[in-house]
């Protein structure tokens, strides 16, 4: 019995890497299937935007195959590993790439993972075409923009009053005085957040920690991971005004159409106040939301279990 249980075991893993050399060349996009195609299929949307999927490809992906999902991750068109120089950087042009991700791996409908501005993208898409999405899953991602950047120049702000930090509160006084539709206004109040660690709980679990290192010794992290295009946020920001976007409105025409919508936050993410995280629970029916603690903005890798568990709960 051991050595049948080994042998299938063997099967499944050659299997999934098999699948896993899959892209969608004839787009420029790359793409990475996990898993089993008779599971249930969930495309993972990354954030940016102008930046890439590498980090739940390599943390997340095959352990959310092997908990019985059939897993696709890509990197949009004109980011990460899917250089174009004729990338338009438009809303209708992610459309049209996702469009392809669902022909070549021939699904019909599907669940979608939106990290971040992946949210934004995948709520979007979910608005357009309702017909092809089974449930979408925020993870991390932006209702208003203007919100988060309100967030995180206040926190930063409280933080340079505490330390005393003259120089910052400087440069703090000199962003809330520029336009706020800019990209200047977007980037900086970004610099901030990531240099007051917004972006990761303040007392990784020793699970994270484990998963973080993983990550950061990849060679496809180390090499291309951590690498960010100016293009794709300057595209999306002159044709779409993605600063200024504000989906509470978008995120309840998916809702009247019928599709689940579920969300997974940490408390520790400083790009979100919790006046924001009680707007998007009132939208979002309480019981398909998780607000989880010592958990930032990757929520996959800070409490990757709970992550994991909350979808094979929601959409197996």
């Amino acid at each position: 019995m051991k050595n049948k249980g080994n042998k299938m075991i063997q099967k499944i893993t050659l299997f999934t890497f098999i699948l896993t050399t899959i892209s969608v060349s004839s787009q420029t996009i790359y793409s990475k299937a996990f898993g089993d195609p008779n599971n249930e299929p969930i495309i993972y949307l990354h954030g940016g935007p102008g930046y890439n999927s590498i980090g739940f490809e390599v943390t997340t992906a095959q352990e959310l195959a092997d908990s019985g999902f059939y897993v696709i991750i890509y990197d949009r068109r004109g980011e990460g590993r899917s250089p174009d120089k004729n990338a338009k950087f438009t809303f209708q042009e992610t459309y049209d790439d996702l469009d392809a991700i669902y022909k070549k791996f021939n699904f019909k409908s599907a669940s979608l993972i939106g990290h971040s501005f992946g949210g934004i993208i995948g709520t979007l898409y979910a608005e357009q075409y309702p017909g092809k999405i089974k449930s979408l899953i925020l993870v991390a991602a932006p209702m208003s923009m203007q919100e988060t950047f309100l967030t995180i120049i206040k926190m930063s702000k409280n933080i340079y009053k505490k330390n005393k930090d003259s120089t910052n509160l400087k440069y703090i006084g000199m962003l809330e005085k520029m336009d706020k539709n800019s990209l200047e206004y977007s980037s900086y109040s970004f610099g901030h957040a990531m240099q007051n660690g917004f972006y990761t709980p303040k007392t990784p679990s020793e699970q994270a920690l484990t998963i973080y290192t993983k990550l950061k010794t990849n060679p496809t992290f180390v090499t291309d991971g951590a690498t960010m295009t100016y293009e794709a946020p300057k595209g999306f920001w002159k044709n779409e005004n993605y600063t200024s976007i504000d989906l509470t409105q978008n995120l309840k025409n998916v809702l009247e159409n019928k599709i689940k919508v579920f969300g997974l936050y940490g408390t520790e993410d400083g790009l979100y106040s919790e006046e924001q995280i009680i707007k998007l629970k009132k939208i979002i029916p309480l019981n398909n939301f998780k607000y989880m603690d010592n958990c930032s903005h990757n929520v996959f890798i800070d409490q990757q279990d709970q992550f994991i568990s909350a979808l094979k709960t929601w959409i197996k």
